[in-house]
Formats: C-alpha cells, structure tokens, sequence
C-alpha cells in the first residue's frame, strides 16, 4: 500500500502550478541583482505589493546603484520614500546603503549571516536576498506563506508564539527546494497572494486543495491563528498652519516617535479631541500665538491616518497673526520648501486638498 507524501505532494503541485499558472508580474520579479532586491523587500515590508511597485520603480529609476542611494541627500531619499511609511525602513535603507556603499565598496554581502547584520534585515528579508540573488536554501517565511502553510497542513498553533514560529520555520525548511530556492520561495509567495488569499481564497480552482486539511474541514477563513490581539491608539494632533511674510513655520521632527525626520507645521497633541469652535479662548491656542493678535482664516475638516498601532486624527488651524517672534526649535520655509520637504501622509493630504487655500500639487 503507497503512502501518501503530504510534503512531496505539496511541492511538486505547487511547482506545477508556478509553471504553467503562475501569471504574476512584478518589476524585481527573477532579478539577481542584490541591491534592487534588498530595495524591493525594504519597500515591501508593511506595504502592499500593488503600492510598493511605483516607489520601487521611482527608487531604482533615481537611484540605479546603492552608491547613487548612498550619495543622494537625507531630504531627498525621505521625499522620495514620502506616503510609503513606516519610516524608519527608510532611515534604516540610508544607513544601509552608507555602509555598503563606503566600508564595502558598494559590494553588497553574499552570505545569509553577513546580511541579517545589515540595518534593517531580520531573517525573512536576509533569507529572500540570500535565495534570489545568489541561490542559497534559505526559506522564506512571510504572511503568504504562514497562511499557506497553516491551511494546507490544518496547523492551529498561533503563527507569532514561540511554538507556532518554531513550527512553520522547520516546515518551510523542510519543503524548501534547496536545487532552486529562489524558484521555490516566489511560487510560494506567489501562490498566497493569487490563490490562497486572506479573505477571499480561490478554493474551488486550488491545485492543493484536494488534500488541504483546512479546506476539506471548511476552516480555511480560520486560519492561521494569532495570539497577540492589537490595541491601537488614538492621538489628535492640532497643526496650526501660521504664515508670516509667505513664511510658514515647520520643524522637523526627531524623537523617538511616529514620522521621525519628517516636517510638521507648529503641532499641539491633545488627549481628547478639541471643541474648535471656541478656538480662541483655548488654552493651547494661547501658548502657540502668545499675546499676539491673530486671525482665524480656516479651520480644516478632520484628516485620519491609520497606522499599525495607533490612528492619528489631525485638523489644522490657518491662522494670521500680527507678529510672531521666532519660535523654538521651529524654522520658517517658502511655499516652494513645502513642495520639496517630506511631510507625513497626513499633511500632504491637506496640502493636495482642493478645498484648502494653500493648495500646493
């Protein structure tokens, strides 16, 4: 009596699939140049593939070599990297970029330990650079394929617990075509991005299904599990947008927070959301103003931002002051700097907004 090879049956499946159906395009798609591959996971980290595809390509087109990244201004690559978020890949990207630039004459590592050393690797973007650049069997384990796995081979155990990671990882190790890895790991990927999606999975034309134990047990929308539940902040920040002599002030800002080495106009965060409608008698409007004279011009609609694990609901102030002495830690920029400066998300869509005087794109 033959025994049925789960693992055998899955890859050799998942292998015919990719060549005959697999119709997924990409840009970095079979690229073996490491750099353009290290830029493309940077980038694809917390974003959307449909996303990333235009920032990668505005990336490789400003910037063909980790050297020209490398040589480029702060402000520029943060311009650049400006609506992709999660910033703190791209000061990492800087960094990374500095050093392979400089300390290994733009060289980039070829060996699976050397590069989850670099700035802003973990083990995920060191064994995809390490497979499809240079061939090495390294498996890759991000979201498509913990969901792929989990449901194909019914595995419960929470994905983010101690277990659960130890679990998956000697799995996709297991399966891991180790003659073409890279061939292997984009099939994967691929496969839980086009077939064995989160919400809306194409069971019915699934070339896996017949022996998925999540299917035949009908609880494919269950899988995989998490343990952790988020809880998300809520902030309300108050931009007061004050001009003087066409002269707006902006800082940048630089503690440990959310949009570091982004500008801001003058920001009041407050606990609560704020009664607008009594704005002059408010407290924080009097720090920011003093005892200056001034003009509320507009008030805008309340802008939102959803981050991981906060949401951000911001509205901002125009205000005509008759005089404002040079406030701390805050500098004044044209019209023109605020077309060129990295702003967060939620500023440039106040600043794009139609309905706001001070349209500027």
């Amino acid at each position: 009596m033959k025994i049925f090879n789960a693992n055998g049956y899955f890859v050799s499946n998942l292998a015919k699939w990719n060549k005959l159906s697999n119709r997924r395009v990409m840009p970095w798609k079979n690229e073996k140049n490491p750099y353009k591959i290290w830029l493309s996971e940077i980038i694809l980290q917390q974003t959307r593939v449909a996303q990333g595809m235009d920032f990668y390509n505005r990336f490789v087109s400003a910037f063909p070599t980790i050297h020209e990244l490398a040589n480029a201004s702060e402000t520029e690559v943060f311009k650049l990297w400006e609506g992709l978020g999660y910033y703190n890949r791209c000061k990492n990207l800087i960094s990374t970029a500095n050093f392979v630039s400089k300390d290994l004459k733009g060289i980039f590592p070829d060996e699976y330990d050397q590069i989850l050393k670099l700035k802003g690797i973990g083990p995920y973007t060191a064994a995809a650079i390490s497979s499809f650049a240079f061939n090495q069997p390294f498996a890759v384990l991000d979201g498509n394929v913990f969901r792929v796995l989990a449901r194909f081979f019914g595995i419960d155990v929470p994905i983010d617990s101690k277990r659960g990671k130890d679990i998956f990882i000697a799995l996709a190790n297991e399966l891991l075509d180790k003659n073409k890895p890279g061939v292997y790991n984009q099939a994967l990927m691929d496969f839980g991005a086009v077939i064995c999606k989160p919400q809306v999975p194409l069971c019915s034309v699934c070339p896996l299904n017949k022996h998925c134990i999540a299917f035949s047990k009908k609880i494919v929308l269950h899988l995989p599990v998490k343990e952790k539940s988020l809880v998300k902040k809520i902030r309300w920040f108050y931009y007061f947008v004050i001009e003087n002599n066409g002269n707006f002030y902006i800082r940048k800002r630089v503690s440990k927070d959310i949009w570091e080495n982004l500008y801001e106009f003058i920001l009041i965060e407050s606990k609560e959301a704020l009664a607008l409608d009594h704005i002059h008698s408010l407290e924080e409007v009097k720090r920011v103003v003093g005892k200056s004279k001034f003009q509320v011009l507009h008030i805008s609609q309340s802008y939102k931002q959803i981050l991981t694990h906060q949401t951000i609901y911001g509205q901002f102030i125009r205000i005509k002051v008759d005089h404002l002495s040079q406030l701390e830690n805050y500098i004044t920029a044209t019209k023109k700097d605020l077309v060129r400066l990295p702003f967060p998300k939620l500023i440039t869509n106040y600043l794009s907004d139609k309905n706001v005087s001070l349209n500027l794109f």
